[in-house]
């Protein structure tokens, strides 16, 4: 189990282990996490961690480009900068470069009821801290 703390906000989180295992694995060795989430840009209602020319060694795997509200996708790079993206609505993930696809790897399983207010809580009021940790 993931523990989610977010703009105040707690969830608990699974990792989709058998869908995108390297994917799974590189995000265990990166725990414990903290970074500042954003809103989209590009993609509807979803919240992002930019992670730039972070090169996490991974390829596509369980990719998808319409992740469900509490879905997290990794997108590893290529066309667009690295990121982790949080859908808490309706998500076409995209960038200025186009549709993109990215690694379904994490999803929310308690707390999805607070999701809205997370993401209408980080669009009107900026960036928003966020920790993740195995539990």
């Amino acid at each position: 189990m993931i523990e989610i703390l977010a703009g105040g906000f707690a969830f608990k989180a699974k990792l989709e282990n058998e869908a995108a295992p390297k994917t799974c694995a590189r995000f265990l060795h990166m725990l414990p996490y903290s970074e500042r989430i954003i809103h989209v840009r590009w993609s509807g209602e979803g919240c992002w961690i930019p992670l730039g020319d972070t090169d996490l060694e991974l390829g596509f795997e369980n990719a998808t480009s319409y992740p469900a509200p509490g879905q997290f996708i990794l997108y590893p790079g290529g066309f667009s900068e690295t990121e982790i993206l949080l859908a808490y609505g309706g998500v076409n993930f995209a960038s200025k470069m186009g549709q993109l696809a990215g690694n379904h790897f994490l999803t929310i399983i308690e707390g999805l009821e607070s999701l809205p207010a997370l993401g209408k809580k980080v669009l009107w009021e900026g960036a928003q801290e966020i920790r993740f940790k195995q539990t």
